[in-house]
């Protein structure tokens, strides 16, 4: 289902002026990814990703295409883990948001 550019930029203007849901974000979709749901959390990295540094600046940073970026957080997406964890570590230096793992 396609998100409407409302949706986008609702999100957007959410994460520009609320850190903490900023990080909520992040931390949301890492946690899908670590208990086996990768289709929300590649959702919610792509929501992330439009809403904080954008595909453009991204693929200068990881050295991958944008269009590439945008394939792999898709629908259909498949990123390997070593592309998976250099996104999220990039991710984490370029808006101040640290995660981390503890057991539970």
């Amino acid at each position: 289902m396609a998100l409407t550019r409302d949706f986008r930029e609702t999100i957007k203007a959410r994460a520009e002026r609320d850190p903490a849901f900023c990080g909520a974000l992040l931390s949301e979709a890492v946690e899908a990814l670590l208990c086996g749901d990768v289709a929300t959390g590649k959702a919610v990295l792509r929501d992330y990703i439009n809403a904080t540094v954008g595909f453009e600046a991204l693929a200068a940073e990881t050295g991958k295409s944008a269009k590439s970026l945008m394939r792999m957080f898709g629908e259909k997406g498949n990123p390997t883990a070593d592309n998976l964890f250099s996104v999220i570590s990039h991710l984490q230096e370029a808006t101040g948001v640290r995660l981390a793992v503890r057991a539970a």
